[in-house]
Protein backbone atom coordinates (compact mmCIF):
# COMPACT_ATOMS: atom_id res chain seq x y z
CA UNK A 1 0.00 0.00 0.00
CA UNK A 2 1.47 3.69 -0.89
CA UNK A 3 1.17 5.98 1.88
CA UNK A 4 1.93 8.61 -0.24
CA UNK A 5 1.98 9.67 -3.94
CA UNK A 6 4.21 12.56 -4.56
CA UNK A 7 4.23 12.26 -8.56
CA UNK A 8 2.88 15.47 -9.24
CA UNK A 9 5.90 17.33 -7.19
CA UNK A 10 7.17 18.43 -10.67
CA UNK A 11 4.50 21.05 -10.67
CA UNK A 12 6.10 22.37 -8.21
CA UNK A 13 8.80 23.37 -10.70
CA UNK A 14 7.29 23.15 -14.34
CA UNK A 15 4.34 22.02 -16.30
CA UNK A 16 5.43 18.47 -17.54
CA UNK A 17 5.98 15.24 -15.72
CA UNK A 18 8.83 14.48 -17.61
CA UNK A 19 11.94 16.78 -17.32
CA UNK A 20 13.90 18.80 -20.06
CA UNK A 21 16.29 16.38 -21.61
CA UNK A 22 14.82 13.28 -20.27
CA UNK A 23 13.44 10.13 -22.44
CA UNK A 24 11.06 7.97 -20.12
CA UNK A 25 12.03 4.18 -19.79
CA UNK A 26 10.51 1.07 -17.88
CA UNK A 27 14.17 -0.43 -17.36
CA UNK A 28 16.20 0.62 -14.67
CA UNK A 29 19.85 0.82 -15.98
CA UNK A 30 22.66 0.38 -12.96
CA UNK A 31 25.21 3.35 -12.95
CA UNK A 32 27.79 4.04 -9.97
CA UNK A 33 31.20 5.77 -10.08
CA UNK A 34 32.63 1.94 -9.15
CA UNK A 35 30.31 -0.49 -9.11
CA UNK A 36 28.40 -2.94 -6.38
CA UNK A 37 30.56 -2.83 -3.07
CA UNK A 38 30.39 -5.52 -0.72
CA UNK A 39 27.79 -5.83 1.93
CA UNK A 40 28.37 -7.06 6.08
CA UNK A 41 25.00 -6.45 7.87
CA UNK A 42 26.50 -8.50 10.57
CA UNK A 43 29.27 -5.15 10.72
CA UNK A 44 26.87 -2.67 8.88
CA UNK A 45 26.28 0.46 10.67
CA UNK A 46 24.46 3.66 9.94
CA UNK A 47 25.55 7.57 11.51
CA UNK A 48 24.17 10.75 12.13
CA UNK A 49 26.89 13.10 13.15
CA UNK A 50 27.81 16.53 12.78
CA UNK A 51 26.11 19.57 13.84
CA UNK A 52 23.67 17.60 16.04
CA UNK A 53 22.26 17.64 19.79
CA UNK A 54 22.25 13.51 19.55
CA UNK A 55 24.52 11.67 17.55
CA UNK A 56 23.20 8.76 16.19
CA UNK A 57 24.46 5.08 15.23
CA UNK A 58 22.14 2.34 14.00
CA UNK A 59 22.51 -1.22 13.14
CA UNK A 60 21.10 -3.14 10.38
CA UNK A 61 17.95 -4.44 13.11
CA UNK A 62 18.17 -0.87 14.64
CA UNK A 63 17.36 1.06 11.90
CA UNK A 64 14.48 -1.48 10.34
CA UNK A 65 12.67 -0.36 13.48
CA UNK A 66 12.32 3.12 12.46
CA UNK A 67 9.32 4.62 11.27
CA UNK A 68 9.16 3.87 7.60
CA UNK A 69 6.64 5.12 4.96
CA UNK A 70 6.15 3.66 1.03
CA UNK A 71 5.95 6.72 -1.55
CA UNK A 72 5.42 6.51 -5.48
CA UNK A 73 7.91 8.45 -6.72
CA UNK A 74 9.59 9.63 -10.31
CA UNK A 75 13.38 8.86 -10.34
CA UNK A 76 15.57 11.06 -12.94
CA UNK A 77 18.89 9.88 -13.78
CA UNK A 78 21.28 13.09 -15.03
CA UNK A 79 22.15 11.00 -17.67
CA UNK A 80 18.69 11.29 -19.67
CA UNK A 81 16.95 9.11 -18.58
CA UNK A 82 13.42 8.68 -15.67
CA UNK A 83 11.45 6.11 -14.52
CA UNK A 84 7.84 6.69 -13.28
CA UNK A 85 5.83 5.02 -10.63
CA UNK A 86 8.48 3.43 -8.70
CA UNK A 87 7.23 2.24 -5.16
CA UNK A 88 10.50 3.22 -2.30
CA UNK A 89 9.63 2.34 1.13
CA UNK A 90 11.89 3.68 3.36
CA UNK A 91 12.63 5.86 6.56
CA UNK A 92 12.01 9.92 5.54
CA UNK A 93 14.98 11.98 6.38
CA UNK A 94 12.74 14.49 8.89
CA UNK A 95 12.55 11.38 10.80
CA UNK A 96 16.60 11.20 11.58
CA UNK A 97 16.99 14.79 11.59
CA UNK A 98 14.23 15.07 14.30
CA UNK A 99 15.88 12.39 16.34
CA UNK A 100 19.38 13.98 16.57
CA UNK A 101 17.94 17.54 17.12
CA UNK A 102 19.78 19.57 14.49
CA UNK A 103 21.37 22.36 15.34
CA UNK A 104 20.21 26.31 14.35
CA UNK A 105 24.06 26.18 12.99
CA UNK A 106 23.43 23.30 10.50
CA UNK A 107 22.52 24.01 7.06
CA UNK A 108 24.32 21.69 4.58
CA UNK A 109 24.12 18.10 4.78
CA UNK A 110 27.03 15.28 3.42
CA UNK A 111 25.51 11.94 2.29
CA UNK A 112 28.50 8.82 2.91
CA UNK A 113 28.45 5.69 1.48
CA UNK A 114 30.01 2.72 1.44
CA UNK A 115 31.94 2.84 -1.61
CA UNK A 116 33.39 6.32 -0.94
CA UNK A 117 30.71 8.01 -2.63
CA UNK A 118 29.59 11.00 -0.91
CA UNK A 119 27.06 14.10 -2.29
CA UNK A 120 25.77 17.46 -0.44
CA UNK A 121 22.60 19.01 -0.56
CA UNK A 122 21.05 22.13 1.19
CA UNK A 123 19.41 21.46 4.53
CA UNK A 124 16.35 22.55 3.46
CA UNK A 125 16.14 20.05 0.53
CA UNK A 126 16.58 17.13 2.54
CA UNK A 127 13.94 18.31 4.98
CA UNK A 128 11.39 17.41 2.20
CA UNK A 129 9.30 14.38 3.28
CA UNK A 130 9.93 12.96 -0.11
CA UNK A 131 13.55 12.65 0.75
CA UNK A 132 13.72 8.66 2.23
CA UNK A 133 16.62 6.30 3.11
CA UNK A 134 14.81 3.27 1.01
CA UNK A 135 15.28 -0.19 1.84
CA UNK A 136 12.40 -1.43 -0.14
CA UNK A 137 11.42 -0.85 -4.65
CA UNK A 138 8.43 -2.43 -5.64
CA UNK A 139 7.67 -4.09 -2.55
CA UNK A 140 11.06 -6.06 -2.57
CA UNK A 141 14.31 -5.52 -0.62
CA UNK A 142 16.36 -2.75 -2.81
CA UNK A 143 18.22 -4.57 -4.62
CA UNK A 144 22.10 -4.35 -4.26
CA UNK A 145 23.25 -2.71 -7.66
CA UNK A 146 20.68 -0.33 -7.10
CA UNK A 147 22.03 0.51 -3.62
CA UNK A 148 20.30 -1.78 -1.31
CA UNK A 149 20.50 -2.09 1.49
CA UNK A 150 19.79 1.39 2.09
CA UNK A 151 19.95 4.26 -0.63
CA UNK A 152 18.48 7.81 -0.51
CA UNK A 153 16.18 9.42 -2.94
CA UNK A 154 15.65 12.63 -3.68
CA UNK A 155 12.40 12.81 -6.40
CA UNK A 156 12.58 16.60 -6.85
CA UNK A 157 16.61 16.45 -7.74
CA UNK A 158 18.50 14.30 -10.40
CA UNK A 159 19.28 10.94 -8.74
CA UNK A 160 23.35 11.72 -8.39
CA UNK A 161 22.03 13.61 -5.24
CA UNK A 162 20.87 10.42 -3.68
CA UNK A 163 23.90 8.25 -2.33
CA UNK A 164 23.60 4.40 -3.31
CA UNK A 165 24.65 2.30 -0.04
CA UNK A 166 24.44 4.92 2.31
CA UNK A 167 25.89 4.52 5.67
CA UNK A 168 25.81 8.09 6.85
CA UNK A 169 24.55 11.62 7.10
CA UNK A 170 26.51 14.51 8.15
CA UNK A 171 25.11 17.84 8.80
CA UNK A 172 27.18 20.44 8.30
CA UNK A 173 27.77 24.54 9.28
CA UNK A 174 29.80 24.84 5.45
CA UNK A 175 28.90 23.00 2.24
CA UNK A 176 31.62 20.59 1.36
CA UNK A 177 31.31 19.24 -2.17
CA UNK A 178 30.85 15.33 -2.85
CA UNK A 179 32.15 12.91 -5.23
CA UNK A 180 30.23 14.50 -8.68
CA UNK A 181 30.02 18.04 -7.55
CA UNK A 182 33.77 18.31 -7.28
CA UNK A 183 34.02 16.81 -10.61
CA UNK A 184 31.79 19.54 -12.16
CA UNK A 185 28.09 18.23 -11.31
CA UNK A 186 25.84 20.71 -10.28
CA UNK A 187 25.89 21.52 -6.62
CA UNK A 188 21.43 22.35 -7.04
CA UNK A 189 20.51 19.63 -9.85
CA UNK A 190 16.99 20.54 -10.45
CA UNK A 191 16.19 18.10 -13.51
CA UNK A 192 13.46 21.17 -14.59
CA UNK A 193 16.09 23.68 -14.81
CA UNK A 194 18.69 21.03 -16.51
CA UNK A 195 21.14 21.93 -14.19
CA UNK A 196 23.26 18.65 -14.70
CA UNK A 197 26.28 20.66 -14.67
CA UNK A 198 27.99 23.62 -12.31
CA UNK A 199 28.10 26.60 -13.95
CA UNK A 200 30.89 28.26 -11.97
Amino acid sequence: MVDRNVTSIYEEFGENRLPPGQSRTNRFPVLSKSGTPPQDMETWEFTVTGAVENELSYSWDEFNELPRETQRQDFHCVTGWSRFDNEFTGVPFPTLAERAGVRDEAEHVLFHAGDGYTTNLPLDECLRDEVLFALELDGQPLPSEHGGPLRVVTPQLYAYKGAKWVTGVEFRSEPKQGYWEKRGYSNTANPWEEERYSTL
